[in-house]
């Protein structure tokens, strides 16, 4: 099938891609394509990946980690996890350069695999993104109560909540804007705080060389397999979001281009941005510093702010907190974003109610946005729980909900190259080919099923913490039910390699698209002269 040439941006035209009887539109110089605005540029996906979601988060989790498996034990979990991920970006990266959408790899499984896994994973993911975006509203109040204890958390949460609510329906090309510049503040921020911890492990800052001494005293691990257990469903977490640039795939003029360059950006996020933020906090604080957050923790602080003050400087939390705040105003956003497109993508195809896929006339989902933000409120568990408390509930959640969908991810990929292979689909003719296969995704679909297997074992130790386990685990029968109940209802089937749909959504057109508006500009005029 031949997709019609894209000739003009300015002018609004209206275009059929009828391999799937979608309306393609140009508007006001760029495509609404299935409802949604691709505006995404080449520089916002390369800053969303490198830097989208650092946040509140990232700091405080950091002392959460520390504090319960050591430095030793905390940096061994994010490496663990790490290369986890990385093995995700390389079984999504295939998939989503050959079919970018908003629906990413929801839809890919219903696609290759069987349309009751596609209900099922877009629901939990869906619902990991919401706990992460109570977690980052309950992270908030933990700020912004730093300055002030006159009004309580749930007053924050509620005052973050209807800010993020409007800057969250201006649109996509202002999301992508915000990320870039927000994202390249934090990754510069990050290197900087490393520069600080530097200083202050020689002794340059506080005049106390301190070395490697806090991996002897209290020692390089604590709280045994138990806390490297908290510590692996903790980066889970953390790292979520990696996987999520393929998400942005649907909204990305360029995606054949920018989606693989993005992704080759996940190594150095991974190994600057999070494993890098364990080894450089395990140097400045000791992991019994009860400053930390925890799970009976009201308040806490930042590992850099421990670090300072330890050093001499009273003040320096207003300066790391203010910081952090800038970082809020992009990961809340960036969650809202993620969540709210994954649940446009189910209502497109009917697995979420159908008001879900109303969209503005410039493509915004603001009925999935409304809905999500409204369930990030969950953050209000802390009216009646303490701010660890909760922090602690909704990463369990989270973390299991995370490994339930690198696992189909894995799945996924050999089920999309048994279907290329059955319809003689070469894989040279593949956009983006991921290194490693068949290999590379068994081992993510493996490993982890066994990490969200045991990712809540330590609540069914002596004494038994029957929330724990609850939160633990609450997403695997949950995600089940979604499964059997589609799958009994619609009575679905594996999907058949040789029938599976290797041609639909493929949206080659927009490469040309983007290609000509960029001949339009000013130095595609200057090329088009010297070549005559």
């Amino acid at each position: 099938m031949e997709f019609p040439e894209v000739k003009s941006t300015t002018v609004d035209e209206i275009r059929d891609d009828s391999s799937q009887g979608k309306v393609v539109a140009c508007v006001q110089g760029t495509v609404i394509d299935d409802g949604v605005r691709r505006a995404l540029k080449s520089r916002h996906l390369l800053m969303i990946a490198l830097g989208g979601v650092i946040g509140p988060g990232t700091f405080y989790a950091t002392g959460f980690a520390l504090r319960y498996s050591g430095p030793v034990g905390a940096l061994i979990g994010y490496i663990i996890i790490g290369v986890d991920v990385y093995f995700v970006t390389q079984s999504l990266g295939e998939m989503a350069t050959l079919f970018p959408s908003t629906g990413s790899f929801n839809e890919f499984a219903g696609r290759f695999v069987d349309p009751a896994l596609s209900f099922a994973l877009g629901w939990n993911y869906w619902f990991m993104w919401v706990t992460i975006l109570g977690n980052e509203y309950n992270g908030a109040a933990l700020i912004l109560s730093f300055w002030t204890d006159k009004l309580p958390n749930y007053a924050w949460i509620l005052i973050c909540w209807g800010f993020f609510m409007c800057t969250s329906l201006l649109g996509v090309l202002v999301y992508g804007e915000m990320e870039f510049w927000l994202a390249s503040f934090k990754f510069i921020i990050v290197i900087i705080l490393y520069l600080v911890a530097i200083l202050l492990d020689t002794g340059a800052i506080g005049g106390d060389y301190i070395g490697f001494r806090y991996w002897k005293d209290p020692g390089p691990f604590s709280n045994g397999i138990n806390g490297f257990g908290k510590v692996l469903v903790l980066a889970a977490v953390m790292y979520s979001g990696t996987e999520a640039i393929a998400i942005t795939g649907g909204e990305s003029r360029n995606p054949k281009k920018d989606i693989p360059k993005a992704l080759k950006q996940t190594f150095w996020r991974i190994l600057i941005v999070y494993v890098g933020m364990v080894f450089f906090t395990g140097l400045i604080v000791p992991s019994n510093s009860k400053s930390l957050l925890s799970a009976t923790s009201k308040s806490a602080s930042s590992p850099f702010t421990v670090a300072l003050e330890q050093a001499g400087w009273s003040r320096a939390g207003n300066l790391i907190n203010a910081i952090i705040v800038i970082t809020l105003l992009s990961s809340i956003n960036s969650a809202i974003y993620i969540a709210s497109r994954c649940i446009y993508a189910q209502a497109k195809v009917g697995r979420a109610p159908k008001f879900l896929a109303k969209t503005t006339f410039n493509g915004v989902p603001v009925n999935a946005i409304v809905m999500t933000n409204l369930c990030g409120l969950i953050a209000l568990l802390n009216i009646t729980q303490n701010a660890g408390n909760v922090f602690t509930y909704l990463l369990d959640i989270s973390g299991a909900a995370a490994f339930i969908a690198w696992a189909f991810i894995g799945l996924t990929h050999v089920r999309m190259r048994a279907a290329m292979k059955a319809q003689n689909m070469p894989v040279s003719s593949l956009p983006y080919i991921s290194w490693g296969f068949p290999y590379l995704p068994w081992i993510l679909f493996v490993t982890n099923i066994f990490l969200v297997f045991i990712s809540g074992y330590t609540t069914l130790l002596t004494p038994f913490d029957l929330k724990g386990f609850i939160f633990s685990y609450l997403v695997i029968p949950l995600f089940f039910i979604l499964f059997i109940g589609w799958k009994l209802w619609h009575k679905t089937k594996w999907v058949n390699p040789a029938e599976a749909d290797l041609t639909s959504g493929r949206r080659e057109w927009l490469q040309i698209a983007d290609e000509e508006k960029v001949g339009r500009g000013f130095l595609g005029r200057a090329k088009n002269a010297l070549i005559g």
